[in-house]
């Protein structure tokens, strides 16, 4: 799309010829990303009466395409079950999601988005998906190919660290 801004403020077309970059180029170029990131989290944590951990749970929620219990929440944020269990009475008394019991094991309960709170969310965080959206229009199929694989493989390898390290 003509006049869309680049990541270095210039405005560029789709097709344009990129430069080469290294990569400490795109290890600093997601360093920023995260950094912006984590600052807009907590500004719509903020928005939605959240912490930061309870947005990160209602998220994977949200973006689950199977039904998702408490340890998958637990395993995603990066906390125990108890305290997991913290979350989702939060959530539930916010108004955010539903617990509903596993029809086949008693011992579980899927935690279910509540159409409302979906809405106030992409009221939220539609805009900012919509310019997404529009600089994915910048590039190729192929080229989201391999920005996909790497932001995918960047995310796995930061999964493992935390894991592991932390």
């Amino acid at each position: 799309m003509q006049g869309e801004l680049s990541g270095h403020g210039e405005r560029e077309e789709r097709g344009t010829p990129r430069t080469g970059a290294t990569a400490a180029d795109a290890i600093g170029a997601l360093d920023d990303l995260v950094a912006t990131n984590l600052v807009g989290r907590q500004e719509l944590a903020r928005n939605l009466d959240l912490s930061v951990k309870d947005l990160v749970c209602f998220a994977h929620v949200l973006e689950s395409d199977a039904p998702v219990t408490a340890g998958d929440l637990a395993a995603r944020a990066h906390v125990t079950t108890g305290a997991v269990t913290g979350i989702l009475n939060r959530l539930e008394r916010g108004g955010f999601v539903e617990r509903k019991p596993d029809p086949t094991d008693r011992r579980r309960v899927h935690v279910i988005p509540v159409p409302a709170a979906a809405e106030r969310v992409q009221a939220v965080y539609g805009p900012y998906a919509k310019l997404l959206t529009e600089l994915c229009a910048r590039y190729s199929a192929d080229e989201l190919a391999v920005i996909t694989d790497w932001l995918t493989g960047a995310a796995a390898l930061a999964r493992t660290y935390l894991e592991d390290s932390c």
